[in-house]
């Protein structure tokens, strides 16, 4: 497959499902950052288990079409809060957040204080495979479990209803 895919997926990409080792693909959002993307997680922001503290991840990008175009290694770079690459990357991923109390510069020190984790997703050389390459049935997998979930209740009735 050619980079020029892959770069270009970079260029568009808003979400990339990003899995770490042999666990599960989470959708975070991200911000393309030259030939890379930047992704924001921690506490009061998305949820990467292992990423921050991972070297290596697998990001799978979607096309124009919304469907999966390529999947590449990724090595993962994690930024130092005061760090020249901190202080260019957190501002312009701070401006990019959606529904953020306060301003941009708040953000980003709220981010440096509690500890989120700004890591940085470069492509290694060779890696990426294309939709040519991918598997052609379906990466759907059934829900996770999660404590957020409830049972449903019968609805209510104000009169009794009978069975014919």
């Amino acid at each position: 497959m050619s980079s020029a895919v892959l770069d270009e997926a970079i260029k568009k990409a808003a979400i990339a499902w990003i899995s770490v080792g042999d666990g599960p693909a989470y959708a975070l959002w991200c911000m393309p950052v030259e030939a890379s993307l930047a992704v924001i997680s921690g506490p009061g922001e998305q949820f990467a288990p292992g990423l921050a503290e991972a070297q290596h991840a697998t990001v799978r990008l979607r096309g124009d079409h919304g469907g999966l175009i390529v999947e590449s290694a990724m090595t993962v770079t994690r930024l130092v809060p005061g760090s020249e690459e901190w202080n260019e990357i957190a501002p312009a991923l701070a401006g990019k957040r959606l529904n953020a109390t306060g301003t941009a510069d708040d953000l980003v020190a709220r981010w440096a204080a509690d500890g989120c984790a700004l890591v940085r997703l470069t492509p290694v050389a060779e890696t990426a495979v294309g939709s040519g390459d991918l598997p052609a049935e379906s990466h759907a997998e059934p829900p996770r479990e999660t404590p957020a979930r409830v049972e449903t209740r019968r609805p209510f009735r104000l009169h009794r209803v009978t069975k014919r």
